[in-house]
């Protein structure tokens, strides 16, 4: 049985914030914090990672390497931690970073793996409709999210929860089995089970060019694609982004794909799909604010008719 666990934490956005706090609450010896770079926000104004600012404010000392593969591994070796933990750092590994500590990487992921392998598990698992979805504490090896799973955490997505609610609550089941796998490890009692490669599906990273709405699929479809993504279709000579939106009916035809069905501020914003009717609930132009799509009718006009489609 081992009496405490040194641990170096590697994270960067919001999601990793419950388990570097979970970590620090539960007296594990943080080290340091590994974080990604700043990078320019709004305006070209410098911006620290939620992560790091966290790191500052618990008084834990904070690295930052453009390549951890390059940069990182003769500083983070003499610091000799015995485990390192990573939760949505951002990036890879090399078998040199991973031989570091002595019990080894162990990556807070948000699936239930091996499905939903790769960086945005759970914007893709909203986008595609699923039901469940979980997460999983598993050992990091020079694979992408391929590594030996030390236990997992189910939890349903519910019908109308977006990515950002359901990130925030993986990241919280994500911080507590977090701090159960490393009391197994402490314990000697960590058991291990390798991924069913049978089973296994990988997302890739996010382009703006997923969200893009294809009128043709059904109005469940594009809802669930707009729970999940960045999601916009292009109205006249702009471009619309939907935030929020419900299936008024599944099945059907109102008119053609994309097709402006009903437009006013009483009874609201309402699309044609390949099958099935979308309203949609809350809107932003280029430039503007999101906004209840009712209230931006009662000062501007989507006519009757119009016809919502791709890439102009």
């Amino acid at each position: 049985m081992v009496k405490n666990l040194k641990v170096i934490f590697l994270g960067t956005p919001a999601f990793a914030l419950p388990s570097l706090a979970a970590l620090i609450e539960n007296g594990y010896g943080v080290a340091a914090v590994v974080t990604q770079p700043d990078r320019p926000g709004n305006r070209n104004k410098t911006t620290p990672p939620p992560v790091k600012e966290a790191a500052i404010a618990a008084g834990v000392p904070v690295l930052q390497y453009e390549k951890i593969r390059r940069d990182g591994a003769a500083e983070l070796r003499g610091l000799k931690p015995d485990v390192m933990i990573t939760a949505a750092y951002g990036q890879i590994l090399s078998k040199e970073i991973l031989d570091i500590p002595k019990y080894g990487v162990i990556n807070v992921h948000a699936s239930l793996l091996p499905a939903y392998r790769g960086p945005a598990p759970i914007n893709w698992a909203v986008a595609r409709g699923e039901t469940r979805t979980g997460v999983t504490i598993m050992r990091t090896d020079i694979g992408v999210d391929t590594g030996d799973m030390l236990l997992k955490r189910e939890t349903d997505i519910l019908p109308d929860e977006n990515a950002a609610a359901l990130t925030e609550r993986l990241a919280r089941l994500g911080a507590d089995a977090l701090i159960e796998a490393l009391e197994r490890i402490k314990a000697g009692k960590a058991s291990y089970e390798k991924q069913d490669e049978s089973k296994a599906s990988y997302f890739p990273m996010l382009r703006k060019t997923d969200g893009e709405i294809a009128w043709n699929k059904s109005a469940r479809d594009i809802g669930n694609l707009i729970r999940g993504l960045d999601a916009y279709t292009y109205c006249g000579e702009g471009i619309l982004k939907i935030k929020k939106a419900a299936a008024v009916s599944e099945t059907g035809s109102a008119g053609t794909p994309g097709e402006v069905t009903v437009s006013s501020p009483k009874e609201g914003l309402r699309v044609a799909c390949g099958a099935g009717v979308l309203e949609l609930l809350t809107i932003q132009t280029a430039g503007g604010k999101a906004m209840d799509a009712r209230e931006y009718l009662r000062g501007r006009g989507i006519p009757v008719g119009t016809i919502l489609c791709g890439q102009l």
